[in-house]
């Protein structure tokens, strides 16, 4: 009985939106052949860019004297052709027409426990799946099967509808989140008291507001109802959770006003420019530093002992030339990074993806102040990161909060040929951190890692 329901829940949340929008469906076949444009009803479905900052309120649903937890989250917007990242989830396009989407998905977990708990535990993630996604004018349905690390499956459907108006925009959404029994065990009965599966709802609204060109203002409230045989459990206190967030963000200015349903993938792009310089490739090589990043920045660095060192690749593509209407160049910039092996260290991996800002300033040659901000996750954690959660005694993360701050200068200009005008050469220093213990995402943790980078940026 309980699988029918769930699948009735799951086609009534995907036929929705579909249901309210049947009338605008009479294409003419001729149309098949041309290329294929996402119209979308507000900019901020048409939106390719975004970053901002908030702390995240969550209930606690576990008989524990605290009632909630906070967290600082840094959010990433960004969409094009291949694939989306929109905040704590993000997806690669498997196959995708106007209205509907296959997507290999991930979505950040949340586990809310008490603070001290949340070092050791380390249980949220992002977990991976597949999933469903339709997209109809101001209507959107999607459906996601996931499993965490260990193979506990659970999955949601969900139904959401886009309203904006002047500078506010709303979305409130429905949910009904599917939890196998391994995952409700795990998670809920803490591998000490058996439970069956069962299905959980949450609705809620995001809200934006505009404050003035590339500032907005960001709010979330939304409720979650665990199954009754959750809150029959011994370890559960509360049935019903509730979430907010709060903060700002930088987006695309919505000051100039488009008609209604005229947004689409083609209003979100730069028009291309005859020498294109939009993208680019950079090329470092690092060693880490035992010393912080205020003693970096005051130029009282240490050096690494065991000289363990870093070579990196990041790709980027501009998202607009200026922010608050001032000459600050803003780029999507993931990065592929190789940690050589050492005395005290094997070879690991990381991956980094960050938006960062360039400000161009003209000393002589052309130079350039550089930041950005995003997401590092580590294979392994590295021995100077390593040692230093240990010393502080933390649990190491592996995903961690990812700066870079740089400076280079314009080697066309310095050496006077036009051949090199679009190649940059510089020092940056790339920085994991926990956020000074003030996000349950990066594992509860203080500290991090320093590394000091060389490297050359070709612009194309």
């Amino acid at each position: 009985m309980k699988l029918n329901s769930l699948l009735i829940s799951s086609i009534f949340a995907l036929t929705l939106p579909n249901i309210v929008s049947a009338s605008s469906e009479n294409k003419e076949s001729n149309e098949l052949d041309e290329p294929l444009t996402q119209v979308y009803a507000t900019q901020y479905q048409a939106e390719n860019w975004g970053l901002a900052m908030g702390v995240r309120r969550g209930d606690i649903p576990f008989a524990v004297d605290d009632d909630s937890v906070n967290d600082i989250l840094p959010l990433i917007k960004f969409r094009n052709d291949y694939l989306f990242i929109d905040g704590m989830e993000a997806g690669a396009h498997i196959w995708k027409n106007e209205n509907h989407q296959v997507n290999a998905y991930t979505r950040f977990r949340f586990v809310d426990i008490p603070l001290e708990l949340q070092n050791e535990s380390q249980s949220q993630a992002f977990d991976f799946g597949l999933q469903y996604r339709f997209i109809k004018g101001p209507w959107e349905a999607d459906v996601a099967f996931m499993a965490d690390s260990n193979k506990r499956s659970y999955g949601y459907s969900r139904t959401k509808y886009h309203w904006e108006s002047g500078d506010w925009y709303l979305s409130p959404y429905a949910e009904l989140n599917w939890k196998s029994a391994d995952f409700n065990q795990f998670y809920y009965g803490l591998e000490q008291y058996d439970t069956s599966g069962g299905v959980e709802v949450n609705a809620g609204v995001t809200a934006r507001y505009h404050l003035v060109s590339n500032l907005y203002l960001l709010g979330k409230f939304g409720v979650g109802r665990l199954e009754d045989d959750i809150v029959n459990l011994p370890t559960i206190d509360s049935q019903y959770q509730y979430e907010s967030f709060f903060g700002f963000g930088f987006y695309p200015d919505s000051g100039k006003k488009r008609t209604p349903n005229s947004y689409s993938d083609s209003n979100s792009k730069f028009p291309p420019k005859a020498d294109s310089d939009d993208e680019f490739i950079r090329v470092a090589h690092g060693w880490a530093t035992p010393s912080n990043l205020n003693a970096i920045l005051s130029w009282q660095t240490k050096t690494d002992p065991y000289n363990n060192q870093l070579t990196s690749v990041f790709y980027g593509t501009r998202l607009t030339e200026t922010l608050f209407t001032l000459p600050i160049e803003l780029y999507f910039t993931p990065g592929a990074v190789w940690h050589h092996d050492s005395e005290v260290q094997g070879n690991l991996a990381e991956g980094v993806v960050a938006i960062k800002a360039f400000y161009t300033f003209e000393i002589g040659p052309r130079w350039r102040l550089g930041v950005a901000e995003g997401l590092s996750y580590v294979s392994s954690v590295t021995h100077i990161e390593g040692t230093e959660m240990e010393e502080k005694g933390y649990k190491p993360s592996k995903l961690l909060n990812y700066l870079d701050f740089s400076l280079d200068v314009n080697m066309g200009d310095l050496f006077k040929s036009r051949n090199l005008s679009n190649m940059w050469m510089g020092y940056s220093i790339h920085h994991r951190s926990g956020i000074y213990e003030k996000s349950s995402a990066f594992g509860r943790i203080g500290g991090g890692s320093n590394y000091q980078t060389l490297y050359l940026q070709w612009h194309f």
